[in-house]
């Protein structure tokens, strides 16, 4: 019998390149595909006879993390690999706490991402090397895995940081972008590039995760 098989990720290229890959093997046969959590939820809703996700993490409406929970909360049998290229102990811990079953990156290959579902399904945790490594410091200590990993992986330009203070102030975009002479257009573009940089989802997570790291 076939594996079962969706695919969550917002990105219609990303999500080609891994139908590509699981094409090359007869036990697979992709079911369907969802742009985001809420997207993957509704056609679960459909048809939930679906052996596995593999579920990106970095979607708008709801990311990879929510939906995970979510989707495990109501098909505890449906079992979750994060698909994502991000491998930052935050996300590796957050997925973990959320039920994922495995955390892999898109730049696996076909013959690895085919090994690691089928371990899924049976019973064990698919990861890459690194993500296993940074899985076992984070049980250790998962405050000090954090924290260093996100210092050392955030890097804003001194525009972004600029932005990003006066958005701790409460600023509106208007207000912000009268204050650094610039067009609200622009201020968007800088905090969506904030955002996906801090990987967070709004203003109070930015703000927070900037200060943990000393950037404002």
């Amino acid at each position: 019998m076939n594996i079962r098989i969706a695919i969550v990720d917002d990105n219609a290229f990303l999500i080609k390149a891994v139908e590509e890959k699981l094409s090359f093997f007869e036990d697979l046969e992709v079911r369907y595909t969802a742009m985001n959590g809420m997207d993957a939820l509704e056609k679960l809703e459909e048809n939930n006879n679906i052996d596995l996700i593999l579920m990106d993490i970095e979607m708008p409406v709801m990311n990879g993390i929510e939906a995970t929970e979510k989707v495990k909360q109501k098909y505890p049998h449906i079992k979750i690999i994060m698909l994502t290229v991000f491998d930052n102990d935050e996300n590796i811990f957050n997925a973990i706490k959320a039920g994922a079953d495995g955390y892999l990156l898109k730049e696996i290959n076909a013959g690895d991402l085919h090994s690691g579902i089928l371990e899924t399904l049976n019973g064990g945790a698919a990861m890459n090397p690194s993500i296993a490594l940074k899985t076992l410091k984070l049980l250790r200590n998962p405050f000090v895995a954090e924290g260093k990993q996100e210092i050392e992986n955030i890097k804003l330009t001194d525009r972004e940081v600029d932005v990003l203070e006066q958005l701790s102030k409460g600023l509106s975009y208007n207000a912000i972008a009268d204050n650094l002479i610039l067009s609200t257009g622009t201020i968007r573009k800088h905090i969506e590039n904030i955002y996906r940089k801090l990987q967070v989802h709004n203003k109070l997570e930015a703000v927070q995760k900037a200060r943990r790291n000393n950037i404002i």
